[in-house]
Parts: C-alpha cells; structure tokens; sequence
C-alpha cells in the first residue's frame, strides 16, 4: 500500500496541471504526441543506456579496491533493476544493486551498498557542477529578474557580500554548533569529502572520472536530442537545454522517477525561455514516457536474465 502513495501523489500533481488547460492546448499536446519525430527519441534511448553501462563500468573501478570483480552483465543488469526499483520506491534502487552483487557475485552487502553511496556523492558533485553551470549560463535572466527596476552595480555588491556573509556565518555555526541538524549537515559534509578524497587515492581515478564525465554528458545529450522531435523545441539555446535538463532532474529527485513532475518541471523551465507552455509539457511527458518504458522493459529483462546468466 505504501508503494502506491508516491504514484498516487504524481498521478494527482499531473492531474491537477492538466486542468488549468484549454481544450486547445489539451489537443495540441496530443498532436505533439502523434506527430512527434520519434527517431530523435530512439536516439535520445541510445544515450540512456550508453550512461547506463558506462554507470555499470565505472562502479567496476570502486569495487576493485576492496578485492571484489563481479562480471560485467551482473554490473549492468544491477544498475537496470536498480533504475526499475527508483520508479517506485525513491532511494530503493541502492539497496537493490548491492542485493543483486551480493547474490550473484557474493560480494558482501554492506561493501557494495558503501560503493554505491560514493557513486551518488559523485553523482551529487556533478549534479552541483552543472547546477553552477546553468546559473552562469543564464545569469542575464536572472540580472534581468533580480534588477528589472534597473542596472544598479551597488546591488550587484550588496547581494555579493550578502552572499558571503551569509555563507560564512553558516560555516562557522555548522563548524561549531551541537545543534543535531547541525551535526547532520556537518557528517553530510564530511560525508562527501571522504567519497571524494577516496576517488582522488583509487588505482584508477581518471578512468572513473572520465566515466563520470561521459555519463553526465549522456545525460545532457538525451535531453538535447529529445528536444529535436517537436518543431516547437527543436531550436533550444544551451542555455535553455541545460537549464531544462537541471529543472528535470530535480523532477526525478523530488518524485519517484519523476512521475507527475518531470513535464511539469521542464515546462515550467523552458517557458523562460519564450516556449509555449503545451510545447514544453509535451516534449517533457515525450522524454519522462519514453525513459520510464524503458526502463521498464529493461527492469523487466535483468529480472528475468539475471538468474539465467548466472545459472551453473
């Protein structure tokens, strides 16, 4: 029963966005639907599962370290069961891909789990970067919303030094606080300069750097191409792709696979950028429908391969 709470959640926010929608836009969208260019799509799948087996190669490079090197195929097919898993139960998908390793390549859980958690730390500093990335990428936006009443350079100071102040009073209570929330953030901290400064002493750090690159740009390229398929979308500045893709990514964040705020996210995204609102809800229900098939269909084929693959 608990399962279905978030689907449920996702299926009402969907709801509820699609009723401030005239009869017009409602049949645009499926329009959109039925005349997308649904190659650029298929190639936008390729990418998805190109970051996926680079996710399942990388995860080889933690591994090694502390005497385990599981095949390959159980790697990829963790990963798969894995996204299978977050579709439902957010998080859920860590516990499933070091279950998997554990009973296929009896490595021990708590070794494999502790190797997956390092991953998302990675996956977190990345996220961060391109984060920092869109802000840059989009700072006359946000210039334009924060001193549309006019340039003044004296703000632009006061902001800056708030920002500063701000951040360095936080450093210090953090530092020193007994607070328990306090405490949190600070083991969340230490939490992350430990998964980094671990990745810095492996046996094949740029390697897996490297990975980590390509499965990030895998990730930017499968929104890009995606965006091809609607005539509405198929002219997105970087700027608005990348913006775009941080605003679905939060999506998947925030709700379980992203169902019910992915279209909603990336619509809300792209309208800064001049897009139609049924244009950016049509071209993010097109990505989030054809990622979550697929993952599906491939969930369902580790299910089913895993254990005749690793059959004696």
């Amino acid at each position: 029963m608990l399962i279905l709470i978030p689907v449920v959640i996702g299926f009402t926010l969907i709801g509820f966005y699609f009723k401030k929608f005239t009869p017009e836009q409602i049949d645009k969208i499926a329009y959109n639907f039925k005349n997308a260019n649904y190659l650029w799509i298929i190639l936008s799948l390729f990418f998805a599962v190109l970051s996926h087996l680079s996710r399942a190669y990388r995860w080889q490079f933690l591994l090694k370290p502390l005497g385990y090197k599981p095949k390959y195929m159980n790697s990829v097919l963790a990963v798969l069961i894995a996204y299978f898993f977050n579709l439902v139960i957010p998080r859920s998908g860590e516990l499933a891909r070091a279950t998997t390793l554990n009973k296929y390549d009896a490595i021990p859980f708590e070794k494999a789990f502790g190797t997956v958690v390092t991953e998302r730390i990675v996956d977190l500093l990345m996220l961060l970067l391109i984060i920092i990335i869109a802000f840059f990428l989009q700072a006359d936006l946000i210039e334009s919303f924060l001193f549309r009443d006019g340039f003044n350079p004296l703000n632009k100071i006061i902001y800056l030094v708030a920002f500063l102040g701000f951040g360095f009073l936080f450093y210090r209570f953090i530092k020193v606080s007994k607070n328990t929330f306090a405490l949190k953030i600070k083991n969340f901290i230490d939490g992350l300069k430990d998964g980094v400064f671990s990745i810095l002493k492996m046996e094949n750090k740029w390697q897996f750097i490297a990975h980590s690159f390509f499965i990030w740009a895998m990730y930017l390229l499968m929104f890009y191409v995606a965006s091809f398929a609607l005539p509405e979308t198929a002219n997105l500045s970087i700027n608005a792709v990348v913006v775009g893709f941080v605003a679905g990514t939060f999506a998947m964040i925030f709700f379980p696979g992203g169902l019910g705020g992915y279209p909603v996210f990336v619509a809300s995204a792209l309208s800064l950028y001049a897009i139609p609102e049924e244009a950016g809800t049509s071209i993010g229900l097109l990505i989030w429908t054809s990622q979550t098939i697929m993952i599906l269909l491939l969930g369902a084929f580790a299910f089913v391969i895993l254990p005749i693959y690793n059959k004696k």
